[in-house]
């Protein structure tokens, strides 16, 4: 596994004139787990997505380090799971082939379709069209995308919303996997999802 080292200086996301958070500084490495917490509008999702490179800072720097080379940011997805409740999924195919298609748009083979699946529970569903699945199920799909191919950071925005007991546990033991060796982030004021995590980023404290 790479020696990883995610690190922010003095960051600051503005909406407009509003500040969303500003000078917000942090350094985590192979190993950490991080939960971003903070109250409703204190940008939970918007400080994950600018770390998954969906959106820009209005100031401060983010880098990503492998064994003491910056990663481009063309080159993040590679590097980068991301799961959140807006990520969109195709209705109409099934979860086989949403995974498949991702897998194509990354360029990796397929060889690992089959083995997230059985990971998340969805083996078994694997032909069945989305449009059929219950919520927690396209949760599931969800997490598969984001493990496919191996990163070395996960990111996951309210991971455990619209799961059962079964789907808790399955992130759980994801998650105790990526914080062992990678870098695990979870942007979260569940108290359950933030027990998974050593570190708190609080952006209420970053205001």
């Amino acid at each position: 596994m790479s020696e990883i080292t995610l690190e922010a200086v003095n960051l600051t996301k503005k909406f407009d004139r509003k500040i969303i958070f500003e000078n917000l500084s942090f350094r985590l490495t192979e190993g950490s787990s991080a939960a971003i917490t903070g109250r409703n509008g204190s940008g939970k999702s918007t400080l994950i997505k600018i770390i998954a490179n969906l959106l820009s800072q209005t100031s401060g720097s983010l880098k990503l380090q492998l064994n003491g080379s910056n990663t481009k940011k063309e080159h993040l997805f590679r590097h980068i799971g991301f799961v959140s409740p807006y990520l969109n999924l195709y209705d109409e195919f099934s979860g086989y082939e949403n995974l498949k298609l991702v897998a194509d748009i990354r360029g990796g083979g397929h060889e690992n379709v089959d083995t997230v699946l059985k990971r998340v529970g969805l083996f078994e569903r694997r032909n069945d069209m989305l449009k059929i699945y219950s919520s927690g199920m396209k949760q599931r799909l969800k997490i598969a995308f984001s493990i496919m191919h191996n990163p070395d950071i996960l990111l996951l925005d309210e991971p455990t919303s619209n799961l059962d007991t079964e789907g808790i546990g399955v992130v759980d033991k994801i998650a105790e996997e990526y914080k062992k060796d990678r870098i695990l982030i979870i942007a979260t004021n569940d108290e359950h999802e933030k027990s998974l995590c050593s570190i708190e980023i609080n952006l209420n404290k970053n205001v």
